[in-house]
């Protein structure tokens, strides 16, 4: 008999890969897909009903054997990795893994730090010689690249930008070098925190996590496709702004919990509305050292002011999970005299 795993599609293994890894390490991982992408494996996320834990053990055996696979591959070619490959797995297993990869993927270095999310690559990479830095920008996605580029001090852009543009080839080994010691340094990044079902939950937690672009092209995507489903999804989530909808004991419950420094840079792009409530529910001395910061604070770039708004929706999140504070979403959790 044909275990299920072997019959699920690409995208249904990729859909029970990220509900495995958890929502934090998926929201990463969507940064990183085209919106096509993005959409379809949304969608099937939140199709997805409780997974069988078999069919989760082999997806993730199988990403494991082909992980590995692209790494030996990587590190010595073909041959090399055809060789490892059978010594551990044996003779057909070996054959099938590899005809998998080389029918998905294209051998190109630096796959794991492609992977990383382009804030932790910054302090990675920052301070590397200038011709380490354009190495390994030309071996990223142009859209990577131009985030970490753009992340380095002024001063070194312009230096890596001219070394990158007159860069004609690097010598093979200089080049794995240079990925082993990156995604040594890596490795402490990776972690999977194991889960057992998809649903709407999933994809709630995930959007949560994930930036405001990411979250509202999925929205909006959702929409188009399914509607009913994006509104469900919608009930389900809390946005920064949602604020309003928190009582006032609530609010100062969670003031008490935020880094002011956060608080100060999410208001840089926050409605009047928001903002009023925020200065409503603190002391006066507070009120006036948090208007301090906003203005010394000086112009910030929109990224920056989303990130510190998705770290408050996640105290606020981890406050109503833990009941301290309720989150009115209507229908079932509609809150009631």
């Amino acid at each position: 008999m044909v275990p299920v795993a072997e019959q699920l599609s690409g995208l249904e293994k990729a859909s029970l890969f990220l509900i495995t890894v958890g929502p934090e390490t998926s929201a990463q991982i969507m940064r990183h897909l085209s919106q096509d992408e993005i959409e379809r494996v949304t969608l099937q996320i939140a199709n997805t009903a409780t997974v069988d834990p078999a069919t989760q053990a082999k997806v993730i055996d199988e990403f494991l054997e082909l992980s590995e696979a692209q790494s030996y591959l990587l590190q010595g070619g073909i041959k090399y990795a055809r060789e490892i490959l059978e010594k551990t797995l044996g003779a057909q297993r070996a054959a099938e893994v590899m005809k998998k990869l080389l029918a998905t993927t294209k051998v190109r270095p630096f796959s794991t730090v492609r992977k990383t999310d382009p804030a932790q690559l910054v302090n990675f990479i920052q301070n590397e010689h200038p011709q380490t830095i354009a190495l390994v920008l030309a071996y990223l996605d142009s859209e990577q690249a131009s985030v970490v580029l753009g992340s380095l001090p002024s001063k070194l852009q312009a230096d890596v930008a001219r070394r990158i543009a007159l860069m004609e080839r690097a010598a093979p080994e200089t080049v794995r070098e240079l990925e082993r010691v990156l995604e040594q340094r890596l490795s402490t990044l990776v972690d999977q925190d194991f889960a057992a079902a998809g649903g709407v939950k999933t994809v709630v937690d995930i959007l949560n996590r994930a930036d405001r672009s990411t979250e509202r092209l999925i929205l909006a995507s959702l929409e188009e496709e399914d509607p009913e489903l994006a509104e469900e999804i919608r009930k389900r989530m809390f946005i920064f702004e949602d604020i309003l909808t928190l009582d006032d004991i609530s609010i100062r419950r969670v003031l008490r919990e935020i880094d002011f420094q956060d608080l100060a840079l999410a208001l840089k792009a926050a409605s009047d509305e928001v903002a009023n409530r925020i200065f409503r529910n603190l002391s006066r001395r507070a009120g006036e050292m948090l208007r301090e910061d906003i203005e010394y604070m000086g112009p910030a770039r929109l990224r920056d002011v989303e990130e510190a708004q998705q770290r408050v929706v996640q105290v606020i999140r981890r406050l109503d999970e833990a009941g301290e504070i309720i989150i009115a979403r209507g229908g079932e959790d509609a809150i009631v005299g």
